[in-house]
Protein backbone atom coordinates (compact mmCIF):
# COMPACT_ATOMS: atom_id res chain seq x y z
CA UNK A 1 0.00 0.00 0.00
CA UNK A 2 1.17 3.50 -0.73
CA UNK A 3 0.34 6.70 0.50
CA UNK A 4 1.20 9.65 -0.70
CA UNK A 5 0.77 12.99 1.46
CA UNK A 6 1.46 16.84 1.42
CA UNK A 7 1.54 18.06 4.60
CA UNK A 8 2.04 21.75 5.85
CA UNK A 9 4.55 23.52 7.90
CA UNK A 10 1.54 22.96 11.10
CA UNK A 11 1.69 19.20 10.27
CA UNK A 12 -2.16 19.30 8.47
CA UNK A 13 -2.68 17.36 5.71
CA UNK A 14 -3.49 19.10 2.80
CA UNK A 15 -3.97 16.91 0.25
CA UNK A 16 -3.83 12.58 0.24
CA UNK A 17 -4.12 9.66 -2.23
CA UNK A 18 -3.52 5.84 -1.66
CA UNK A 19 -3.71 2.65 -3.03
CA UNK A 20 -1.90 -0.55 -3.90
CA UNK A 21 0.03 -0.57 -6.91
CA UNK A 22 -0.05 3.54 -8.12
CA UNK A 23 -0.94 6.83 -6.97
CA UNK A 24 -1.42 10.58 -8.91
CA UNK A 25 -1.91 13.26 -6.47
CA UNK A 26 -2.69 16.29 -7.89
CA UNK A 27 -2.83 19.11 -5.37
CA UNK A 28 -4.78 22.26 -6.35
CA UNK A 29 -3.03 24.63 -4.30
CA UNK A 30 0.15 26.87 -4.37
CA UNK A 31 2.83 25.78 -2.02
CA UNK A 32 4.09 27.57 0.83
CA UNK A 33 6.90 27.42 3.25
CA UNK A 34 7.12 24.51 5.40
CA UNK A 35 4.76 22.34 2.87
CA UNK A 36 6.73 18.57 2.55
CA UNK A 37 5.44 15.65 0.29
CA UNK A 38 5.71 12.14 2.33
CA UNK A 39 5.53 8.78 0.95
CA UNK A 40 4.46 6.25 3.12
CA UNK A 41 4.61 2.63 1.89
CA UNK A 42 3.72 -0.33 4.06
CA UNK A 43 6.23 -2.52 2.24
CA UNK A 44 10.26 -1.87 2.12
CA UNK A 45 12.88 -2.43 -0.31
CA UNK A 46 11.43 -2.10 -3.19
CA UNK A 47 11.56 -0.40 -6.31
CA UNK A 48 9.15 2.47 -7.35
CA UNK A 49 8.90 4.97 -10.17
CA UNK A 50 8.62 9.08 -7.94
CA UNK A 51 7.82 11.64 -9.25
CA UNK A 52 7.79 14.70 -6.52
CA UNK A 53 6.64 17.77 -9.63
CA UNK A 54 5.55 17.19 -12.78
CA UNK A 55 8.09 19.55 -13.80
CA UNK A 56 11.29 17.24 -12.67
CA UNK A 57 9.75 14.05 -13.99
CA UNK A 58 9.94 10.90 -12.08
CA UNK A 59 13.18 8.47 -11.41
CA UNK A 60 12.89 4.52 -11.03
CA UNK A 61 14.35 4.42 -7.54
CA UNK A 62 14.98 1.93 -4.27
CA UNK A 63 12.83 2.69 -1.42
CA UNK A 64 13.92 1.42 1.83
CA UNK A 65 11.18 3.12 3.91
CA UNK A 66 8.85 5.98 4.11
CA UNK A 67 10.35 9.58 2.08
CA UNK A 68 10.22 12.63 3.05
CA UNK A 69 10.28 15.56 0.57
CA UNK A 70 10.77 18.91 2.06
CA UNK A 71 9.56 21.93 -0.55
CA UNK A 72 12.20 24.37 -1.34
CA UNK A 73 12.10 28.12 -1.56
CA UNK A 74 14.46 30.81 -2.03
CA UNK A 75 17.60 29.98 -2.43
CA UNK A 76 16.92 26.20 -1.87
CA UNK A 77 14.93 26.41 -5.29
CA UNK A 78 17.48 27.62 -7.92
CA UNK A 79 18.76 24.31 -8.72
CA UNK A 80 15.66 23.52 -10.11
CA UNK A 81 14.05 24.32 -13.28
CA UNK A 82 11.98 27.63 -12.26
CA UNK A 83 8.41 25.77 -13.63
CA UNK A 84 9.21 23.43 -10.25
CA UNK A 85 6.68 23.36 -7.51
CA UNK A 86 5.35 26.77 -9.07
CA UNK A 87 1.71 27.37 -9.96
CA UNK A 88 -1.71 26.29 -8.68
CA UNK A 89 -1.23 22.56 -9.83
CA UNK A 90 0.54 19.98 -8.96
CA UNK A 91 1.16 15.88 -9.60
CA UNK A 92 2.79 13.72 -7.27
CA UNK A 93 2.90 10.37 -8.42
CA UNK A 94 4.00 6.68 -7.49
CA UNK A 95 3.74 3.44 -8.97
CA UNK A 96 5.65 0.01 -8.20
CA UNK A 97 7.98 -0.99 -11.21
CA UNK A 98 7.03 -3.65 -13.15
CA UNK A 99 9.06 -6.89 -12.34
CA UNK A 100 11.27 -6.50 -15.29
CA UNK A 101 12.01 -2.91 -15.18
CA UNK A 102 14.90 -3.06 -12.10
CA UNK A 103 16.49 -6.04 -14.79
CA UNK A 104 17.06 -3.26 -17.35
CA UNK A 105 20.25 -1.79 -18.75
CA UNK A 106 20.38 1.94 -17.35
CA UNK A 107 21.81 4.97 -15.42
CA UNK A 108 21.82 3.90 -11.79
CA UNK A 109 22.87 6.96 -10.45
CA UNK A 110 20.10 9.14 -11.78
CA UNK A 111 17.35 10.32 -9.09
CA UNK A 112 15.91 13.40 -9.40
CA UNK A 113 14.17 13.23 -6.33
CA UNK A 114 17.21 13.70 -3.98
CA UNK A 115 17.75 16.01 -1.19
CA UNK A 116 20.68 16.42 1.69
CA UNK A 117 18.60 15.04 4.07
CA UNK A 118 17.55 11.71 2.20
CA UNK A 119 18.17 8.24 3.75
CA UNK A 120 15.59 6.33 2.40
CA UNK A 121 15.46 6.94 -1.19
CA UNK A 122 18.04 5.31 -3.80
CA UNK A 123 20.53 6.59 -5.28
CA UNK A 124 21.76 9.22 -2.66
CA UNK A 125 24.63 11.78 -3.56
CA UNK A 126 26.50 13.51 -0.65
CA UNK A 127 29.74 14.97 -0.17
CA UNK A 128 32.33 16.02 2.59
CA UNK A 129 32.15 19.69 0.64
CA UNK A 130 29.82 21.39 -1.26
CA UNK A 131 31.17 25.32 -2.48
CA UNK A 132 29.47 27.62 -0.13
CA UNK A 133 26.76 25.42 1.43
CA UNK A 134 24.79 26.46 -1.69
CA UNK A 135 21.87 24.12 -3.51
CA UNK A 136 23.54 25.44 -6.95
CA UNK A 137 26.74 22.93 -6.26
CA UNK A 138 25.17 20.63 -3.97
CA UNK A 139 26.51 17.01 -4.86
CA UNK A 140 22.95 15.84 -5.86
CA UNK A 141 23.11 18.06 -8.56
CA UNK A 142 25.23 15.58 -10.37
CA UNK A 143 22.53 12.93 -10.50
CA UNK A 144 19.70 14.44 -11.55
CA UNK A 145 20.14 14.02 -14.99
CA UNK A 146 20.84 17.59 -16.37
CA UNK A 147 24.01 17.53 -18.39
CA UNK A 148 24.04 21.11 -19.87
CA UNK A 149 27.48 22.50 -18.35
CA UNK A 150 28.68 25.02 -20.46
CA UNK A 151 27.81 27.94 -18.13
CA UNK A 152 27.72 27.74 -14.05
CA UNK A 153 25.28 28.70 -11.56
CA UNK A 154 21.38 28.65 -10.96
CA UNK A 155 19.94 25.01 -13.40
CA UNK A 156 20.31 23.95 -15.88
CA UNK A 157 23.95 24.57 -15.00
CA UNK A 158 23.80 23.46 -11.28
CA UNK A 159 26.98 21.33 -10.27
CA UNK A 160 28.69 19.66 -7.64
CA UNK A 161 31.08 22.34 -6.26
CA UNK A 162 34.13 21.54 -4.03
CA UNK A 163 35.26 24.89 -2.54
CA UNK A 164 38.93 25.14 -3.91
CA UNK A 165 38.86 21.76 -1.56
CA UNK A 166 41.90 19.26 -3.42
CA UNK A 167 40.48 17.05 -0.75
CA UNK A 168 37.25 16.77 -1.90
CA UNK A 169 34.87 13.66 -2.05
CA UNK A 170 31.52 12.56 -3.43
CA UNK A 171 29.91 9.18 -2.86
CA UNK A 172 26.84 7.35 -4.79
CA UNK A 173 24.99 5.25 -2.53
CA UNK A 174 22.55 3.08 -4.59
CA UNK A 175 21.39 1.51 -1.15
CA UNK A 176 21.10 -2.36 -2.32
CA UNK A 177 23.77 -4.21 -4.31
CA UNK A 178 23.83 -3.41 -8.67
CA UNK A 179 25.68 -4.75 -10.99
CA UNK A 180 27.95 -2.06 -13.16
CA UNK A 181 30.02 -1.82 -16.36
CA UNK A 182 30.16 1.84 -17.82
CA UNK A 183 30.53 5.29 -16.38
CA UNK A 184 30.19 8.65 -17.92
CA UNK A 185 31.47 11.71 -16.53
CA UNK A 186 30.46 15.19 -17.83
CA UNK A 187 32.78 17.75 -16.40
CA UNK A 188 31.25 21.26 -15.97
CA UNK A 189 32.78 23.51 -18.90
CA UNK A 190 32.14 27.05 -18.58
CA UNK A 191 35.94 27.39 -19.70
CA UNK A 192 37.85 29.81 -19.48
CA UNK A 193 35.87 30.21 -15.74
CA UNK A 194 36.70 26.19 -15.23
CA UNK A 195 39.24 24.42 -14.73
CA UNK A 196 39.28 20.95 -15.46
CA UNK A 197 40.30 17.50 -13.51
CA UNK A 198 42.85 15.59 -15.60
CA UNK A 199 42.61 12.81 -13.50
CA UNK A 200 40.10 10.77 -11.12
CA UNK A 201 39.55 7.98 -8.91
CA UNK A 202 36.39 5.81 -8.53
CA UNK A 203 36.62 3.32 -5.17
CA UNK A 204 34.02 0.73 -5.41
CA UNK A 205 32.45 -0.84 -2.67
CA UNK A 206 34.25 -3.83 -3.06
CA UNK A 207 37.83 -1.99 -2.40
CA UNK A 208 38.72 -1.83 -5.89
CA UNK A 209 39.87 1.45 -7.31
CA UNK A 210 39.96 2.97 -11.04
CA UNK A 211 42.07 6.20 -12.24
CA UNK A 212 40.16 7.80 -14.69
CA UNK A 213 42.33 10.03 -17.05
CA UNK A 214 40.13 13.03 -18.26
CA UNK A 215 40.22 15.33 -21.04
CA UNK A 216 39.35 19.24 -21.11
CA UNK A 217 35.85 18.89 -23.04
CA UNK A 218 32.22 19.29 -22.12
CA UNK A 219 31.31 16.08 -24.01
CA UNK A 220 30.15 13.25 -21.79
CA UNK A 221 33.54 11.06 -21.42
CA UNK A 222 32.53 7.33 -21.18
CA UNK A 223 34.67 4.75 -19.38
CA UNK A 224 34.09 1.08 -19.57
CA UNK A 225 35.22 -1.87 -17.28
CA UNK A 226 34.50 -5.81 -16.23
CA UNK A 227 30.88 -6.18 -14.87
CA UNK A 228 31.05 -5.85 -10.81
CA UNK A 229 28.92 -5.89 -8.12
CA UNK A 230 28.80 -2.40 -5.86
CA UNK A 231 26.49 -1.10 -3.29
CA UNK A 232 28.26 2.57 -3.59
CA UNK A 233 30.96 4.06 -5.31
CA UNK A 234 33.03 7.65 -4.20
CA UNK A 235 34.72 9.86 -6.53
CA UNK A 236 38.38 11.68 -4.91
CA UNK A 237 41.50 11.96 -5.76
CA UNK A 238 40.72 14.85 -8.07
CA UNK A 239 43.92 16.28 -9.69
CA UNK A 240 43.59 19.62 -12.03
CA UNK A 241 45.08 20.79 -14.68
CA UNK A 242 48.06 23.50 -14.31
CA UNK A 243 45.36 26.22 -15.88
CA UNK A 244 45.01 29.51 -13.64
CA UNK A 245 41.41 29.07 -12.88
CA UNK A 246 40.30 27.33 -9.03
CA UNK A 247 37.38 26.24 -10.00
CA UNK A 248 37.31 23.10 -11.67
CA UNK A 249 33.33 21.00 -11.03
CA UNK A 250 31.04 17.95 -11.92
CA UNK A 251 28.10 18.60 -14.02
CA UNK A 252 26.86 15.06 -13.99
CA UNK A 253 28.05 11.48 -13.32
CA UNK A 254 26.05 8.64 -14.96
CA UNK A 255 26.79 4.60 -14.00
CA UNK A 256 25.07 2.18 -15.82
CA UNK A 257 23.86 -1.28 -15.01
CA UNK A 258 21.40 -3.03 -13.38
CA UNK A 259 20.15 -4.37 -10.45
CA UNK A 260 22.02 -7.22 -9.18
CA UNK A 261 19.45 -10.25 -9.52
CA UNK A 262 19.70 -13.50 -7.59
CA UNK A 263 19.48 -16.53 -9.51
CA UNK A 264 17.67 -19.00 -7.81
CA UNK A 265 19.24 -22.45 -9.18
CA UNK A 266 16.44 -24.87 -9.27
CA UNK A 267 16.67 -28.56 -9.67
CA UNK A 268 14.39 -30.56 -11.79
CA UNK A 269 13.01 -33.52 -10.54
Amino acid sequence: MFSLKVIDGNGRTIAVGRDEEEVNLMVAREYQEGDRILLETSEKNIHVWFQVDDAMGKSLVYLTGDAHYQIPFGEKRINLSPKTFSGSKHLITVRKAKEFEPKTYRNLALNVNDLHENETCFPHAFANVETRGESVFAAKNAIDGVTANECHGEWPYDSWGINRNPNAEMTVDFGREVEVDRIVIYLRADFPHDNWWKKMTITFSDGEDMELSLKKTGSGQEFTFEKKKISWLKVSHLIQSSEPSPFPALAQIEVYGNDFIKKCNKKLK
